[in-house]
């Protein structure tokens, strides 16, 4: 990406890096920072923080509750989730409910945009936990693989800096994450364990929508000495996110 011009009272101008500041909130999700911003859009720090406090001001950015990072605010998010993101009709909800009677462990429901996992639906039981770096960081979360294996070039969703290890045993490496989205091409589930937080596990399955492409994740959490459990429940999970699909997508 080239160099950005300093922002002047040259509207389009001014009105072309808030809208991609959006874009890049949005991509990056939860909690990225000015210096983030700047960097992914190749702006000057100084242009960055003006934008980001006019964004603000106009509530179509938030900041995080500690200050340091920014999210998409309540006039941009409502057009934003009224456009994109799927409703769950009482069908859908009933297929939740069961499914979490059955298994006992958390179960959550994503679902993809381009470049970002969504929490759809959260087990009322079990918080979802580390939503901030599940939300953002594709390559750490069993839904995040799913998200990148379906994709035709998944290098493309990354960053393009170095990839962040959020833990000891996060794959940073593309080569390394490149022969684990293979396993999950061909075994058709994702399973991550104490690479999004140390103690934390998670089996993922896709949910596809009506053109057969993979479009969200049905996902089961629980602690990582209990991998094996969760990963038993791949077939159940499976058959539920058969039932999910034509009631979300």
């Amino acid at each position: 990406m080239s160099p950005r011009r300093e922002t002047s009272q040259h509207h389009p101008t001014t009105v072309s890096n808030s809208l991609e500041i959006l874009e890049t909130v949005a991509a990056l999700g939860l909690g990225v920072t000015a210096k983030e911003i700047a960097s992914a859009l190749h702006m000057p720090p100084a242009t960055a923080y003006r934008l980001l406090n006019a964004l603000v001001a106009e509530e179509y950015l938030v900041r995080t509750t500690d200050l340091r990072g920014f999210g998409l605010g309540a006039r941009l998010n409502g057009l934003v989730t009224t456009a994109s993101t799927p409703s769950l009709c009482r069908a859908a909800r009933s297929c939740l409910d069961t499914i979490r009677d059955e298994v006992r462990f958390a179960v959550h429901l994503m679902v993809f945009q381009t470049a970002s996992v969504r929490v759809l639906d959260a087990d009322p039981d079990h918080p979802v936990r580390a939503e901030r770096e599940l939300v953002r960081h594709l390559h750490a979360s069993a839904a995040g693989h799913l998200l990148l294996a379906a994709a035709p070039s998944w290098q493309r969703l990354l960053p393009r800096t170095p990839l962040r290890a959020l833990t000891p045993h996060t794959i940073t490496n593309l080569a390394e994450l490149d022969d684990l989205l293979n396993i999950v091409r061909n075994g058709h589930f994702a399973v991550q364990r104490d690479q999004l937080e140390v103690s934390l596990a998670c089996a993922a399955v896709p949910i596809t929508d009506g053109d057969g492409e993979v479009a969200g994740a049905l996902c089961i959490a629980g602690p990582s000495a209990r991998t094996d459990a969760l990963v038993a429940h791949i077939d159940k999970l499976r058959s539920h996110a058969n039932q999910l699909a034509p009631l979300i997508f």
